[in-house]
């Protein structure tokens, strides 16, 4: 890149360009993903819920063998409705097990298959195919206590709730084509240590596998908080800054260094969730949360977080933890465990309808620029960046955004042609955090990418 020549066209399309100061547009409105939108049902999302608790337990240690109860029974159940779902959809989702053996640990007494459901519907475009997005929700549940494999354990919105939007998801998805390819996922062992979703991130890390994106829906389905109060028209996704490691890796001392703390990869793809609510879910609202998860709590983003994928975590807007991990009982009045009467469906087909419109926006919209740089030669009031020019030929031109350093959403943006860089005058590198978005002709733009610095 360095080397690079450029030439007078180059300065020519920046200033070209559209007004310095002009707030980014919306996403545009795609006819087929407003169908889809449209087509999640929660009458669905209900019945699969239903159908998850008659199961009784689907703690990972409960019962393989029974056609009616326990964890078996339940992701055989999975595999059956999400294959149908294939056939529905003239056999485009791939339906498969992912298992591997847990060993003996502090939540695992004997060595345990832990199964995962793994559906993938291939990108329809052979040069984005290996471009993945992964959804997911864990279908296993617990009672008061992990290793408790008997009794009643009916995990409705822990999370038969993600675990239902995901196949709500895969089933109305598998009837369109994306250029990239999405994996719809429910997993195993989360209430033992994340040991499904870690399984999984590991072994697609040692195929380097492209995952460009994942989000895990964990308990998406309640909208009462325990003193009554009803919020049902947000959520919050949680989305990890500076990852929490004992020793920076060079890219997060630069991302620290250069005041990048809010754009890492999950900030960016936080962003474009809400990008996406905003054009297809108004009515209903993405809080973003700039955190890796909640206090004393985790999920299935963890593993991939820790790999270096971008993962963020869905989860509802209130809380009541007196139907989260509780046996079922009635103590004083009170009604304790996770039952589908605790569960607001129209909630949890809100959060499916997002998922949706950030997963669909994603795989049709171009790969992120690559080796997107700022220059640092010498001192002035004007910015520069460059960037490696994508070989997709549909790729029309790229996106220059910025806002100011404590803003937490894109303020401003300029759109160039299709070069390798351009330089926005009178907007002081110094002052303001940038990003790059690669466009296509119909105006989807990919996850912005934060410029490295780059000096002579």
């Amino acid at each position: 890149m360095a080397g690079r020549r450029f030439t007078a066209l180059t300065l020519v399309a920046a200033a070209a360009a559209a007004p310095l100061h002009a707030a980014p547009p919306p996403l545009p409105k795609d006819a087929e993903i407003e169908k889809m939108v449209a087509a999640v049902s929660a009458a669905r999302i209900e019945a699969r819920i239903r159908k998850l608790v008659s199961f009784e337990t689907r703690n990972t240690l409960s019962e393989t063998q029974s056609e009616t109860r326990g964890i078996g029974a339940a992701r055989r159940w999975i595999k059956a409705e999400l294959e149908q779902c294939a056939a529905d959809s003239g056999k485009r989702l791939t339906v498969e097990f992912d298992e591997h053996l847990a060993p003996v640990s502090a939540r695992i007494p004997k060595p345990t298959p832990v199964v995962n459901m793994v559906a993938t519907l291939p990108g329809a475009r052979a040069e984005h195919r290996d471009r993945v997005f992964v959804v997911s929700g864990h279908y296993d549940s617990m009672r008061s206590t992990p290793v408790a494999a008997d009794g009643l354990a009916p995990g409705a919105n822990d999370d038969g709730s993600g675990t239902a939007v995901v196949m709500e998801l895969a089933c109305v998805m598998a009837r369109h084509a994306f250029d990239a390819t999405l994996v719809f996922m429910t997993v195993a062992g989360e209430e033992q240590g994340l040991l499904g979703a870690t399984s999984y991130a590991r072994a697609a890390k040692a195929r380097g596998v492209n995952i460009e994106g994942m989000i895990t829906n964990d308990i998406v389905g309640n909208s009462r908080a325990a003193d009554g109060t009803v919020v049902n028209d947000r959520m919050r996704v949680f989305a990890e800054g500076v990852p929490p490691a004992r020793e920076m890796s060079e890219e997060t001392q630069l991302l620290v260094r250069t005041g990048g703390e809010n754009d890492s990869g999950p900030r960016q793809l936080g962003r474009h969730v809400k990008a996406a609510q905003e054009a297809y879910v108004p009515g209903f609202k993405v809080d973003l949360i700039y955190r890796r998860d909640r206090y004393l709590r985790g999920g299935d983003h963890f593993p991939f977080l820790d790999l270096g994928y971008p993962a963020l975590r869905f989860t509802e807007y209130v809380e009541d933890f007196r139907h989260q991990h509780q046996d079922v009982r009635e103590e004083n009045g009170v009604r304790y465990g996770d039952l589908p009467e605790f569960v607001d469906f129209a909630y949890a087909a809100n959060v499916a309808r997002v998922n949706l419109a950030t997963l669909a926006t994603l795989a049709r919209a171009p790969a992120p620029p690559a080796e997107v740089q700022m220059e640092n030669f010498f001192l002035e009031n004007n910015t520069t960046l460059r960037w490696k020019a994508a070989a997709d030929p549909r790729v029309t031109g790229y996106r220059v955004l910025w806002r100011d350093t404590a803003h937490p959403f894109w303020q401003h943006h300029q759109d160039v042609g299709r070069v390798e860089r351009t330089t926005v005058v009178g907007v002081s590198k110094d002052n303001v955090v940038f990003g790059l978005q690669a466009l296509d002709k119909a105006g989807n733009a990919s996850v912005a990418v934060f410029p490295k610095p780059l000096r002579r």
